[in-house]
């Protein structure tokens, strides 16, 4: 098996393809947003193969077939955020990116932690393509505090309505929030009230399948055996929600599967991107790095998410359909 933690940045760049951990795990990373782009499924995480983007940078890779993976270079990095200082906490570090495109542009939103001793911020940065250079937007969009940590944004586009909506929170707060943004992206029109759902810890992610509006999320510790994927399903992207479940959960091999994506292929099928340790060493809580991993999605006729099957090796899908 290929560890990434032998390959430096200037390395993967020159070599220009990440080679794949026999399929699944995909590489070396953590809290992955998903999604196609050109044919490409492109992965946003936090980190990267062998620490090649630390804490203080983003990074993106993608594939056309869940193999062989190209890192599409620096897309921006702690130094370039003029207000993160502010705060005048003594360290800052950069976590879990979420990724969209409207309008010609590319908007990526990201957490500045930790919450401690001040309160964890999300920012957004705008590009006009998928691999950057994004460029801040010169203040944070969301501050926490009084329970609330800034963590973990993602940004849905409703088809419906054509309204743009963000989540974020949880960790120990375990509160969701959402709020509806500004037509430029970059600035918050109204915060929409909602319930936090059953078993919400963080990581929220939203998709639309035949008319149903499927709100998933992690619940758990992240470096423990209790981290898992729940959802819920309402008629609206803001809810209400009615709790469905859990769908991702440790077994034998896998531990602690969580902070998720939903892709449809163009093939139209669905698929889920995650990170996993793979048979940690010891208890929890579990140290090392957490690998991505892609398994397939599969809807009973009713709607419902059935629980996901982790694969590895060869038997991970393809965007060719297997």
């Amino acid at each position: 098996m290929i560890r990434f933690r032998f390959l430096s940045a200037a390395l993967l760049l020159a070599v220009g393809t990440v080679p794949a951990l026999a399929d699944n795990p995909q590489f070396q990373g953590a809290d992955p947003h998903a999604m196609m782009v050109d044919g490409e499924m492109w992965v946003f995480p936090t980190g990267g193969p062998g620490g090649s983007w630390a804490a203080d940078r983003f990074g993106a890779f993608s594939s056309r077939d869940l193999k062989t993976w190209r890192p599409r270079g620096e897309l921006i990095r702690r130094d370039q955020i003029a207000w993160i200082g502010a705060d005048g906490a003594p360290e800052h570090f950069l976590w879990a990116p979420g990724a969209v495109t409207r309008g010609g542009k590319w908007y990526l939103y990201y957490s500045v932690g930790p919450q401690n001793p001040t309160p964890s911020r999300i920012g957004v940065a705008v590009a006009d393509r998928p691999g950057g250079p994004y460029r801040d937007s010169g203040r944070p969009l969301v501050v926490g505090g009084s329970g609330f940590e800034a963590i973990d944004p993602m940004v849905y586009v409703d088809p419906r309505s054509d309204k743009a909506y963000l989540y974020a929170g949880g960790s120990a707060g375990a509160k969701l929030r959402v709020w509806e943004l500004t037509p430029d992206m970059v600035g918050l029109a109204r915060e929409v009230p909602v319930a936090t759902p059953r078993n919400f810890t963080e990581g929220a992610f939203m998709h639309q399948r035949n008319g149903v509006y499927y709100l998933s999320y992690s619940h758990g510790r992240f470096n423990g055996p209790d981290y898992s994927v729940h959802y819920a399903t309402g008629t609206s992207p803001t809810g209400p929600w009615t709790y469905r479940g859990a769908i991702l959960t440790s077994d034998a091999r896998h531990k602690g599967p969580g902070h998720h994506s939903f892709v449809r292929t163009p093939g139209g099928k669905w698929l889920i991107v995650y990170h996993r340790w793979e048979r940690p060493r010891g208890p929890a809580p579990f140290e090392g790095e957490r690998q991505v991993a892609i398994d397939r999605v599969r809807y009973a006729r009713d709607g419902r998410i059935l629980p996901v099957r982790m694969t590895d090796g060869a038997a991970a899908p393809t965007l060719a359909g297997r």
